[in-house]
């Protein structure tokens, strides 16, 4: 069965992945992203306090929040409780299904390789995260495995960045997720707001 937010996802196209040393920062630059039309985010657990700012972020309906490089289930179980709505790793943690089923949340777990992606699936993921994608072939690689598994929803991300997202789309992918090129911490502790919303338009156009 599809998950409910895959269609909200793919209709997005992009998923910036917020990963910063400074917890202002990530609550910044998710304003600044929504001012710029983005209105899903993924909260990295990298970030201090992750849980509490899901928290903050979720109180508003109009923002669908997820939490990503989750380590374990109890990790889970806190982002959940606080509204994200959807989970990432960038491994494969069958334990983080079942918080996930019973949150009615999105899990999204990582792979590389044909074999990791059926072993994803079979832990229970609604869509297969390839990372680190630009280093294992880039849209070349998405095309190959979408030719095995037509039917599941990927998810490319590291090194994706405005100059190749309609190329991992047009390879399959259903969306991107995009870190470092869109949400840079240096501009954010610069407060070059400008900067950062300017390339968050140019992916929205390019998607």
């Amino acid at each position: 069965m599809t998950h409910k937010l895959i269609p909200r996802l793919t209709a997005a196209r992009v998923v910036p992945v917020v990963r910063t040393q400074a917890t202002s920062h990530a609550a910044t630059v998710v304003q600044w992203l929504r001012e710029a039309g983005i209105g899903i985010v993924e909260i990295t657990m990298t970030i201090p306090d992750a849980p509490a700012l899901i928290r903050e972020l979720a109180a508003d309906p109009s923002l669908l929040v997820g939490a990503g490089t989750v380590p374990d289930r109890a990790t889970a179980a806190a982002c959940l409780a606080a509204g994200a709505s959807f989970i990432v790793a960038p491994w494969i943690d069958p334990s983080l299904a079942e918080p996930c089923r019973d949150a009615g949340a999105l899990l999204m777990l990582g792979a590389v390789t044909p074999n990791e992606v059926r072993a994803a699936l079979t832990a229970g993921a609604d869509v297969v995260k390839i990372f680190p994608a630009a280093s294992v072939g880039g849209p070349g690689h998405i095309r190959a495995l979408r030719s095995v598994f037509p039917h599941v929803a990927f998810c490319p991300t590291g090194g994706v960045e405005p100059g190749n997202v309609a190329a991992y789309l047009a390879a399959g992918a259903a969306f991107v997720g995009m870190g470092g090129a869109l949400v840079d911490e240096d501009r954010i502790a610069a407060g070059d707001r400008t900067a950062i919303q300017a390339a968050a338009r140019q992916v929205l156009a390019i998607a």
